[in-house]
Parts: C-alpha cells; structure tokens; sequence
C-alpha cells in the first residue's frame, strides 16, 4: 500500500465513519465504512489494517455502553457461538469462496428486512431461543471473519427480541468487542501489515474518539423507534454491500 495524502485520508474518513457507527447502534455494522477504503486499497489489506483498530474502536465505545447495557442473557449464549464460528472462518478462509458467502448473507439480509417491512415496519417480539441464538453466534463469527459482516446475523437474531435501544446497542457492542479481539491475531497473521500499513493505522487512531462520541450522540436524540428504523435500513446497505462484492466478482 503506498502512503500518499489520498491513502491516509480516505482510510481516516472510513475509520471515522465505522467508530460514527459504533457509537449510535453499537456494533455490526462496520462494513458501510469499508467500501471507502477499498478506493485506496484491497479489501484483504483493509481486513488487516481495520483488525488492530476494532479493538481501539470497541474499547473507546465502551465508555459509552456500560454494562448496564448488556443484555447478559442473550450474550451468554451468543459469545460461544462466535468464538467457534471465527475458528472456522480463519480456517475456512482461503478455501471459501467469498462471493458465494457474500452473496447468501444478502439474500437472507434482504429477505429478513422484507419480512419486517412487509409486516407494517413494526418489530414482532418473539421469546428468546437458545438454538437461534448459538446459530447467530455462529454465522456471525464465520461472517466476520471472512468478510467483516458479522452483524446481519446478530441483528437477526437480537431485533426481534424487543430490548430496548441502549440494551441492543450495548449488547452488540460487546459482542463485537469479543469478536473484534478474538479474529484480530488470525486477520494479522493472513494478512501481515507492511510498515506503511502500520503508520496509516496510527494515524486512524486519531479518528476513533469523536467518531464514538458523534455516533453516542446521535443516538441520545433518536427514539426507539428512530434507531431501530435506522437498524434495518442499514441492514439494507450493508446487504446491499454484500450482494454487490459478490456479483461483482463473478463478473470481473
């Protein structure tokens, strides 16, 4: 990667944009933030050069989402499913087709949000379950690893459960934090950053706390409502997202 003004500033803005992010709906949807940095750079160097900074980015959040805000319930049996299911992506990474995954996480992303849509925009509480729970878990885990996309799978799961906006927003910032801090080694190690890598990072370091607090803020000034319509409409790009990456590479 060279290191030029266009680098350092495209990848600050996208670094700015994921902690914007993080700070209004928690985690998860870190991957509206990527395609900036995919102008200046691959999309596996941009995998090892976000990794490092998803744990500076999840720890600064958490200042924000206190424990209070954990749903600790649906966590307990979130967490070892996506601790398994980045096991499995770092060693399903160079073997999975990354289209085709790509590809299937749009659909089902599009059809769960047509579901909601179609069903008067409302959000239908529905008792937690221990087995969608653990496949969440998983399928997040697996998807994070290989694609930074693992919050399709947890939005699934945790939107329909009724839990309030600082609640979902908590829960799925700690769930990333453990997610982010558990792949960051294997992303490192498939990956291993050049020096100038390294020097962009540092400078993106600069980005994470008013990213957070901007984001923080946002999300004090919308209602329940607010930020769950804002949940699935970014559901839709973050499908949206997915579903171009995977097309687009057949066709190239």
């Amino acid at each position: 990667m060279d290191l030029t003004l266009t680098t350092i500033l495209i990848a600050f803005s996208g670094v700015f944009l994921i902690c914007f992010m993080k700070g209004a709906f928690g985690g998860g949807f870190s991957i509206v933030g990527i395609p900036l940095l995919s102008f200046v750079m691959d999309p596996v160097t941009a995998g090892g050069l976000l990794a490092p900074l998803f744990i500076a980015m999840d720890l600064f959040a958490l200042r924000y989402w206190k424990p209070s805000t954990w749903s600790k319930p649906d966590l307990v049996l979130l967490l070892p499913g996506l601790v398994i299911g980045i096991g499995l992506g770092y060693l399903l990474f160079r073997v999975l087709d990354h289209r085709a995954v790509a590809i299937v996480m749009a659909v089902v992303t599009l059809i769960f949000v047509g579901l909601w849509f179609f069903g008067d925009a409302k959000v239908t509480i529905r008792p937690r379950s221990t087995p969608k729970a653990v496949a969440a878990g998983l399928a997040s885990g697996i998807t994070t690893m290989v694609a930074h996309s693992g919050g399709p799978p947890l939005a699934m799961y945790l939107l329909p459960l009724g839990l309030t906006k600082e609640v979902y927003a908590g829960t799925t910032s700690l769930f990333f934090t453990v997610g982010n801090a558990t792949k960051a080694v294997p992303w490192l190690l498939l990956t291993r950053p050049s020096g100038n890598e390294w020097i962009v990072m540092a400078i993106c370091l600069l980005a994470i706390p008013a990213g957070v607090w901007l984001g923080w803020r946002l999300h004090g000034r919308l209602d329940q409502q607010q930020v769950f319509r804002a949940c699935y409409g970014l559901l839709v790009v973050t499908a949206l997202k997915l579903l171009w990456d995977g097309v687009s590479g057949y066709l190239a």
